[in-house]
């Protein structure tokens, strides 16, 4: 028996890193996993996985989830994959880096939209879902960004996108209520996925400067943030909404 038998997940942004590993954890805990991305070939690799795994998955791609008609069109074939929605897992974003006042209108608007646009578009057309099947849970993927401010990389957009989707988290929460949907947002630090650590590559003095803050002085895994997710999901977590959850290794704490 899982913890999450029986519930039907939507994940955006499972072509890898966070979302990869979170259609694979929410499969070994018992749900069925509608899976997108805007990379096709990476979807279908973690469809693969999880079914390999003994999971039940379905991958919906390409979707660009900045076009809000894709997004409609995601959730709406989602919704129909095995009968419903119970979890939408706003993972998938898009964001650019730079200081101001360097940081160009052009790259404004694409992280705006692809990390504040993207969790409402998918939200708003999944509500209606949720509702009909008497509640769920809507996760919004956030970042430490949202609550305090970062000097490497510099991120200005990112961090103003961040603190919306903590705040829009909140508004969900309320709203849902009366409906039986809870809304929680989780906020990560320095994650080390298999792009970031492509990025990174042997850089090690900016691998150091980016886990200074952290309390631990290391990249969380992903499976260390994902574990809450599974859990936030569950019926397990039926009292807990409206919050924000930082796993960031200690990094908020000074």
């Amino acid at each position: 028996m899982g913890i999450l038998d029986n519930k039907i997940a939507l994940i955006t942004g499972t072509g890898g890193g966070l979302g990869r590993e979170a259609a694979l954890t929410f499969a070994r805990e018992g749900a069925k996993v509608v899976g997108s991305d805007i990379n096709v070939e990476a979807n279908n690799e973690t469809v693969e996985l999880v079914r390999g795994a003994g999971g039940e998955m379905t991958g919906i791609a390409p979707i660009d989830l900045t076009d809000h008609e894709q997004a409609r069109k995601l959730v709406e074939e989602a919704a129909v994959v095995y009968g419903g929605l119970d979890v939408i897992y706003n993972n998938a974003a898009i964001q650019k880096f730079g200081p101001m006042p360097d940081f160009s209108i052009e790259d404004w608007r694409r992280t705006i939209a692809g990390e504040l646009d993207i969790p409402f578009f998918v939200s708003k057309y999944a509500w209606p879902h949720l509702v009909q099947r008497g509640g769920g849970v809507i996760l919004n993927v956030a970042s430490i960004s949202g609550m305090i401010a970062g000097e490497i990389p510099p991120m200005v957009g990112h961090a103003a996108a961040k603190g919306g989707v903590i705040a829009m988290t909140r508004q969900l929460a309320l709203e849902g209520a009366p409906h039986g949907i809870r809304a929680v947002a989780i906020s990560p630090g320095p994650f080390l996925t298999p792009a970031s650590d492509r990025d990174l590559g042997d850089n090690q003095a900016m691998r150091e400067a980016i886990t200074k803050k952290t309390l631990l002085k290391r990249f969380g895994q992903p499976d260390e943030l994902v574990e809450l997710a599974a859990f936030l999901a569950s019926d397990r977590a039926a009292y807990i909404t409206g919050v924000n959850y930082a796993v960031d290794g200690g990094a908020t704490a000074w």
